[in-house]
């Protein structure tokens, strides 16, 4: 279950530097760019929400468990 949260993790930075490499970009008429950018920006959002989901069900499963902070004692 981490696994699947630490390359989910991994896909939403990758969808967020492709936004930004579409929005940087000077090849493109600007339609296609923002075209571009939004539907990354949108895969982002869609990622973020499913590692939040997935966070949740593997707590609630019992696969994942909050250690909480160290108390340094």
């Amino acid at each position: 279950m981490k696994t699947v949260i630490v390359i989910a993790l991994v896909l939403v930075l990758a969808a967020l530097g492709s936004a930004g490499l579409f929005m940087l970009r000077k090849g493109d008429t600007p339609k296609d760019r923002d075209t571009r950018m939004a539907r990354a920006l949108a895969l982002r959002v869609a990622l973020s929400v499913a590692v939040f989901l997935f966070i949740l069900l593997g707590w609630r499963m019992g696969w994942i468990h909050p250690t909480g902070l160290p108390t340094g004692g």
